[in-house]
């Protein structure tokens, strides 16, 4: 896949701002990209450095074909470098170059994934995403050398909210004092996670949701979907183009964290204490990344549910299988439950941001929707 402007999906007001920062040699040395999951943030990233460096580009994009190009095409352009989430394996130190194949592999495929799809491509397994204290030093090396063929060095962090303090601090004195000619690109889903000083220092660049025309046309360009499905994809998405992609080809995270959504309230209603236990140690095993996307899962069906409750079908945001489960579950979520109900997962999510036990979590969680169902 090239990474070109036109590529991008959408965001065409974005694409001209970068493009004339270019144009009038007006590029700020650390920019925060900041928006939404599914808005793009990593390919236009990309797009961007690879316009920076093309050597014959014209007034709306890279030519994709020069030297530079050609390099981008395969992300292996010298100056080109990634950070990124990554899992420590037993008595290793890792950094981002130690799984820099899998990152272009998964890059190359496709520049619109999320954490919990990257971690399961590295198959890290139970272990959380991060950038570690380490990874610091890598970085000063890379950007303490000149270019080797372009004019900028550029640095793509993906999800320094991620990023150990350590990290975050020693990386706070290389933007503040940065060597010449060097660009940090910052991609977050969670400004105020992000470090103030760092925050403080980069030039922010807020993404949007996307359009949803721009969202059907990439659609389209899909040859093995059921087209029928587009306009269903495309409401869905609410303005996520990774949301979109999986309403037409559900991933396994989707599909799992529906079915135990849907054994949690069955079991609730049921009050199956055993079958609830059994489902909480399944559930401490998942990772601690995947148990807070399961109760973010969790607080968009209840959500969604309630809405449906409420006969509002044309704010319901449901792909056919949840929807059809909810013709019989919505009518538990209403105006008497529905704020405890999002009270309880957002408390799960940030009791596993504290490293908290996931049994009890998880276990606490279960026993408290059979009272919140029946209300």
């Amino acid at each position: 896949m090239s990474h070109v402007f036109k590529d991008v999906v959408g965001q065409e007001a974005l694409k001209k701002r970068l493009i004339q920062s270019v144009q009038s040699e007006r590029i700020s040395h650390d920019q925060l990209f900041s928006g939404p999951e599914g808005t793009g943030k990593l390919a236009l990233a990309i797009a961007y450095a690879q316009y920076i460096s093309c050597r014959n580009r014209n007034e709306t994009d890279s030519c994709g074909v020069c030297p530079s190009c050609h390099k981008y095409n395969k992300l292996a352009h010298p100056d080109l470098h990634f950070v990124f989430p990554i899992f420590n394996p037993k008595g290793q130190k890792p950094i981002s170059d130690d799984f820099i194949g899998q990152w272009r592999e998964m890059v190359l495929k496709d520049p619109y994934f999320d954490l919990g799809s990257w971690l399961t491509f590295i198959e890290a397994e139970n272990a959380q995403g991060m950038i570690y204290e380490r990874e610091s030093d890598s970085i000063y090396k890379k950007l303490n050398l000149k270019s080797f063929e372009s004019e900028f060095k550029v640095m793509i962090i993906w999800l320094p909210e991620k990023m150990h303090t350590a990290c975050s601090n020693k990386l706070l004195k290389l933007i503040e004092e940065p060597p010449n000619k060097t660009l940090f690109i910052l991609i977050t889903e969670d400004e105020e996670d992000v470090i103030s000083t760092i925050r403080s220092r980069a030039q922010l660049i807020k993404f949007p949701f996307i359009d949803k025309d721009s969202i059907k046309d990439a659609l389209l360009k899909f040859d093995d979907i059921d087209r029928e499905l587009i306009p269903d994809a495309v409401h869905l998405a609410n303005g996520n183009y990774i949301k979109a992609k999986t309403y037409l080809n559900p991933g396994d995270d989707e599909q799992f964290y529906f079915q135990k959504f849907q054994e949690m309230m069955r079991q609730a209603y049921k009050r199956e204490v055993l079958e609830q236990i059994q489902w909480a140690e399944e559930m401490a095993k998942i990772g601690r990344d995947r148990q807070k996307a399961f109760f973010a899962f969790a607080l968009r069906m209840i959500r969604e549910y309630f809405v449906l409750n409420m006969k509002q079908s044309s704010l319901v945001y449901l792909n056919q299988k949840e929807k059809a489960w909810g013709k019989q579950f919505a009518p538990f979520i209403n105006e008497r439950n529905i704020v405890p109900f999002f009270n309880e997962f957002e408390k799960g999510i940030t009791h596993i941001s504290w490293n908290g036990n996931p049994r009890i979590i998880f276990l606490d969680t279960a026993l408290r929707m059979v009272r919140l169902i029946k209300r």
